[in-house]
C-alpha cells in the first residue's frame, strides 16, 4: 500500500492520463454537464492529515474519516493493527469497513459513480477511495481520501500519502480509481445515510453494523434504512431486532408488527409472538404464533420448526 512510486511508473501514469478521456467516461460527462445539485467548488479544508508511512495508507485513511466524523481516541498507530495485514502487505477493504463499524461508524460502500463520491464531499462528508497507482498487471494498491472537487477545473482534492492537499485531474483520478472496481465509502454517524446508495449495500451495511455496534446504534441505522428502503424485509426484520437488543421491547413489537403487516413474513410473525408474550399479551402472543404457523407450512418451510415452538411456548 505504499504512496511512492518510481520514476518510470510515475510517467506511467500521467502518460496514459493525457489520454484518459477515453477512458474516464464519467469525468467527462461531468465536465460537459455538471449536475446543478453539485456546488462547483467543494474544499473540506478541517479534514484532518495523518503522513502516511509506507503501506500504512489504510489505517491513516480510516483515521482521517474517524476523526473527521467525531470519533476520539483514534490514529493511524491505534487503527494498524484492526486493518494491517502484513502477510498482504497492505489493508483490506472488508477490514477497512468493519473497523469503522466498531468504531461506531455506519460505514457505508458508495455507488461505483464519480457523482456520488462527489455528492458526499458537497454534503460535509470525506470518502475513502481505492485507487491502483501503477499500472494493472503490475498494481500498487493506494488508500487516500477525497476532501474537495473543483468541477471547472475538472480537479479534486486528496489527503493522500506524505500530501496533505493533492490535486488530481478527475480523468486521472477515475483511470487510477477504476481500477478498484471504483471502491469508496463513506463512514457515518448512526441514523444518518449516504445521498446516493445502492439498495443492496445499503441493507448488508446495516446487518454488518448490526454485529458490532451497540444496539441503540444499530436500530438508529435500522430506522433510516427502513425509511430509504420499506420494501427490504431484512432492515424491517433487523430493526426489531435491534430494539429488541436494546432492552426497548415495545418499540421492537411495533417493529415486527410493521413487518408483519407489509411482507406476511414467518421470522417476523414469530418475533412477534415472542415480544408479545414478554408483553404479557397472551392472546396477541398465539395469534402471531399461529399465523407464523400457516406462513411457514404455506411457503416458508424452513421456519416451520420454529413458528410451532412459538405456538406451544405462546399456549
Amino acid at each position: 500500500m505504499s504512496f511512492r512510486l518510481t520514476a518510470t511508473l510515475a510517467v506511467a501514469v500521467f502518460f496514459f492520463g493525457g489520454c484518459a478521456s477515453l477512458d474516464a467516461p464519467q469525468s467527462a460527462a461531468l465536465r460537459e454537464a455538471p449536475p446543478a445539485t453539485l456546488p462547483a467548488k467543494i474544499e473540506l479544508a478541517s479534514t484532518p492529515f495523518f503522513a502516511q508511512e509506507i503501506q500504512q495508507c489504510g489505517p491513516a485513511a480510516l483515521a482521517t474519516v474517524l476523526v473527521a466524523g467525531g470519533v476520539s481516541g483514534v490514529s493511524p498507530e491505534s487503527l494498524g493493527d484492526e486493518v494491517f495485514v502484513p502477510a498482504r502487505g497492505g489493508s483490506l477493504q472488508v477490514e477497512m469497513l468493519g473497523a469503522a463499524r466498531r468504531h461506531g461508524r455506519f460505514a457505508v460502500r458508495l455507488p461505483a459513480r464519480l457523482d456520488a463520491l462527489l455528492g458526499e464531499v458537497a454534503a460535509g462528508r470525506p470518502v475513502v477511495i481505492l485507487q491502483n497507482l501503477s499500472l494493472p498487471i503490475a498494481p500498487r494498491w493506494h488508500y487516500a481520501v477525497v476532501i474537495g472537487y473543483d468541477l471547472a477545473r475538472a480537479e479534486l482534492l486528496l489527503r493522500s500519502g506524505t500530501t496533505e492537499r493533492q490535486v488530481m485531474s478527475m480523468a486521472v483520478f477515475e483511470r487510477t480509481w477504476a481500477r478498484s472496481e471504483r471502491w469508496a465509502f463513506v463512514a457515518l454517524a448512526p441514523g444518518e445515510l449516504p445521498k446516493a446508495f445502492d439498495a443492496t449495500e445499503l441493507s448488508a451495511a446495516a446487518v454488518a453494523f448490526e454485529r458490532v455496534a451497540k444496539p441503540a446504534d444499530a436500530a438508529r441505522s435500522y430506522e433510516a434504512v427502513v425509511r430509504a428502503l420499506p420494501d427490504d424485509l431484512t432492515a424491517a426484520i433487523g430493526l426489531g431486532n435491534a430494539r429488541y437488543a436494546a432492552g426497548d421491547v415495545l418499540a421492537a413489537t411495533s417493529a415486527f408488527e410493521a413487518a408483519t403487516r407489509r411482507f406476511d413474513s414467518a421470522p417476523a410473525w414469530i418475533n412477534l409472538a415472542q415480544t408479545r408474550l414478554e408483553l404479557g399479551e397472551r392472546d396477541g402472543a398465539r395469534d402471531a404464533a399461529r399465523r407464523a404457523v400457516e406462513r411457514a407450512e404455506r411457503a416458508e418451510p424452513q421456519w416451520l420448526d420454529a413458528a410451532r415452538q412459538a405456538e406451544r411456548a405462546a399456549r
